[in-house]
């Protein structure tokens, strides 16, 4: 059996959305002929742990770890936050910040973490896998970003062993959502670029999770990029018992919810039907599943719902799954940003496998829309397009009170993540027998 070297800040404990890819993908690659081994942090600064993710780890599998230096402390201390308070990601704030100090340290990320906090983590990982491959044998080499550092890493590997390496990319890098507020002077901006250029050019593969993000990629890279969508994990999906849809008419958003998704239009939609119909008013429930911005739950405030809102910080992945199957309504809203045609929510191929309505917000012509359109699992609607959510909702409401929302989603098996599995080793078959 082939060995592929995983490079991955990302694994479990570690909870969220960043571990599944390459949790859910190893699972699969012992039966397609490709052994994982992992490198990842012994020590990772981040704010979520799952230890359920730990049953899906394949068995005796090599996990590889080393101490990495990370300046979340220094950050507490400066933020007067607890040694035990987690760092968010992604600009999500929970109305705890001081925000001058707040933009004075989103200036030093930008400009002297570059590309990211795991800078530091670099030359002693190229250091110490380059020892472990001058005694192991390894056939292919795969980093995996954000943090995009992974990539540097498997870059050193590339240019002293000539290893056979894919550079996956699960966000964009310098055409994140949030890169245009990092606050980016010319030189640190032309070094991201200059960096993201290099992985692109010298990887042998890059690989990404949409075609809109793989055209964008393609145009820095000069070349062709691969995709590989994310996915839903069928094993996730077998429940034990029969699931009773949870009560009220809910409408369920699950994972990290900051400001650039905050739905404005549809709290007004809903805040408006409320105002008109006094029994959706009683039946509408709010649920939030995950980090939720401060600034969402002003917004519902402001419309006159905050009774009508659940907040969960977290729960096990084991569990979240099982309340999507039970969720009569289930919200995907999109990056209300520049660059955003590509976002493929992790969440939304879980959300196809749960088999109840998607409510999508973001762009139509994008490629969250078309997998909506092609699997009939729900609709997407412009950030703006009250008419058409105002509508949508009524219909959503009519079904609820009918007891009439499950649905049959079509063409999603290619979404599992062992059929992503299989396209991913096929990959690794091509470039390990062509040696290029």
């Amino acid at each position: 059996m082939k060995k592929v070297l995983i490079i991955t800040y990302y694994w479990p404990p570690t909870g969220g959305a960043g571990v599944q890819r390459w949790l859910k993908f190893s699972k699969y690659f012992r039966g397609f002929g490709w052994e994982p081994v992992i490198y990842t942090p012994s020590n990772p600064d981040f704010p979520i742990f799952d230890e359920t993710l730990l049953q899906d780890v394949p068995e005796d599998i090599t996990v590889l770890k080393t101490a990495i230096t990370e300046p979340y402390d220094i950050y507490r201390r400066i933020m007067r936050k607890k040694k035990t308070e987690t760092v968010n990601q992604g600009f999500l704030s929970e109305g705890k910040e001081n925000t001058l100090l707040q933009s004075a340290m989103i200036w030093i990320r930008g400009n002297f973490f570059i590309p990211d906090a795991r800078m530091f983590w670099i030359k002693p990982s190229i250091n110490y896998l380059s020892d472990y491959l001058r005694t192991n044998t390894i056939d292919a080499v795969i980093s995996t970003g954000p943090p995009h550092s992974m990539h540097l890493i498997a870059l050193g590997l590339k240019e002293e062993f000539n290893i056979p390496w894919i550079a996956d990319f699960r966000d964009p890098w310098t055409q994140i959502d949030f890169y245009d507020q990092l606050k980016l002077s010319a030189f640190a901006d032309k070094k991201h670029k200059r960096l993201e250029k290099t992985v692109l050019t010298k990887a042998d593969r890059v690989v990404t999770v949409s075609k809109s993000c793989a055209a964008d990629l393609e145009v820095l890279g000069g070349r062709s990029v691969e995709v590989i969508t994310n996915g839903y994990d069928e094993d996730d999906f077998k429940f034990n018992e029969a699931l009773k849809p949870l009560p009220g008419f809910l409408i369920h958003h699950t994972g990290a919810l900051n400001k650039d998704r905050n739905p404005y239009t549809l709290w007004k939609v809903l805040g408006d039907l409320c105002r008109e119909d006094a029994q959706l008013k009683k039946d509408l429930v709010l649920k939030f599943t995950g980090k939720t911005d401060a600034v969402v739950f002003e917004s519902l405030k402001a419309q006159g719902l905050e009774a009508n809102a659940q907040k969960t910080e977290y729960m096990p992945h084991s569990e979240v799954v099982k309340v999507m199957a039970q969720s009569p309504v289930l919200l995907l809203p999109l990056n209300n940003t520049p660059n955003n045609k590509g976002v493929l929510s992790g969440k939304l191929f879980e959300y196809l496998a749960a088999k109840r309505p998607i409510f999508g917000i973001g762009l139509p012509d994008g490629d969250a829309a078309e997998i909506l359109r092609e699997t009939g699992a729900g609709n997407l609607f412009g950030f703006e397009d009250y008419e058409g959510m105002k509508q949508a909702v009524r219909v959503l409401y009519q079904n609820y009170r009918a007891q009439n929302l499950v649905i049959q989603p079509g063409a999603i098996a290619k979404y599992s993540r062992k059929s992503c599995a299989a396209s991913y080793t096929a990959l690794l078959d091509g470039i390990t027998h062509s040696g290029s």
